[in-house]
């Protein structure tokens, strides 16, 4: 096992209270397998990774009975031990590539000293090492490259070169924060090709966050389904799609279009709001919006296992499928 996740929690103190951003989320990851982590925005996917390299904000405490990664565990090492794991065998491609490359310093120097902190290279081996990596990342004239600016790129560039970074180091394990969010179809369609041929060439573990379930069809291994801070399903991929156990699943699988079909039909849309984490729930985090809800649902409710790895958080996973309120 590459990383072991288990209960873990993350209170965030705010001026109203302490909001419970995570709560008891437990997850695995094997070398070379894929998990995605999926959910509507705020409910806690981007900060579960955010804690796994230890960049949570001061405000922020994480809590678990074991991080693990490597055998290593996570919560005792020292922030230097830390800082030698992040950006080398653990490495993040995060959502926005404005933000995450510094505007002051150039492409080349930038990969160079990932490179150079980690592996004690020189100046012509980092640079010979950045040139290799642009060039697989699909950069033409990455020599050029080097010198040029973040805000001299396209989005397409510059995310090409949050993703060269991330593998400067040849990680064990990436974390993919919606890595194409900013971009345009065309070239989101290119990155995650590239992303996915880069993991089997590389033998990575990955962790990808994303909203997009038709990218989660084509290259989870296993799924995780978060709504309002909980897990509420976990499964191998193709269970998950062909045997969807929680209510919120379904309605999150329910609002995919289907090009294929020769009259796409109105989507469905969930009713109601995501509840506030400000306030301890009791019950099911899904309960105002469930129309499968009843009073028993109201009573604290475990994650169960219905067969071979795959869990809900439902007291009738499996039953009849829900019917979703239709956007007009």
């Amino acid at each position: 096992m590459l990383l072991n996740v288990e209960n873990l929690n993350i209170d965030i103190a705010t001026a109203n209270g302490t909001l419970a951003a995570v709560q008891d989320v437990s997850f695995s990851v094997s070398k070379g397998e894929t998990l995605c982590i999926v959910g509507e925005s705020g409910c806690g996917k981007s900060i579960t990774a955010l804690s796994l390299l230890g960049l949570l904000p001061k405000v922020a405490k994480r809590t678990a009975r074991e991080v693990s990664f490597d055998g290593i565990d996570m919560q005792s090492i020292s922030k230097r031990q830390l800082r030698g794991l992040r950006g080398n065998r653990l490495s993040m491609i995060f959502q926005e590539p404005m933000t995450a490359l510094n505007p002051l310093h150039t492409i080349g120097r930038q990969l160079s000293d990932v490179y150079r902190a980690h592996r004690w290279a020189t100046r012509r081996e980092a640079r010979e090492r950045a040139i290799q990596l642009l060039e697989q990342v699909g950069i033409s004239n990455a020599t050029q490259r080097l010198s040029n600016y973040p805000h001299e790129l396209s989005g397409g560039m510059r995310q090409r070169v949050v993703i060269a970074m991330a593998l400067m180091c040849e990680p064990e394990l990436i974390v993919a924060d919606e890595p194409t969010t900013a971009l345009d179809v065309t070239i989101q369609a290119e990155l995650l090709r590239l992303l996915i041929d880069l993991q089997k060439s590389f033998g990575m573990g990955m962790i990808m966050i994303t909203h997009d379930l038709g990218l989660v069809s084509r290259i989870a291994d296993k799924v995780l389904v978060m709504y309002a801070g909980q897990v509420v399903e976990t499964a191998a991929a193709e269970k998950l799609f062909t045997n969807p156990s929680h209510p919120y699943t379904r309605a999150l699988l329910g609002s995919v279009p289907d090009p294929s079909h020769p009259r796409m039909k109105p989507l469905p849309s969930i009713g109601g709001t995501v509840p506030s984490l400000l306030t301890r729930i009791e019950g099911c985090h899904f309960y105002d919006r469930c129309p499968l809800a009843s009073d028993a649902c109201r009573r604290p409710i475990d994650l169960e296992e219905i067969g071979d790895g795959h869990q809900a958080r439902c007291i009738k996973a499996g039953e009849a499928k829900i019917r979703l309120k239709v956007v007009a």
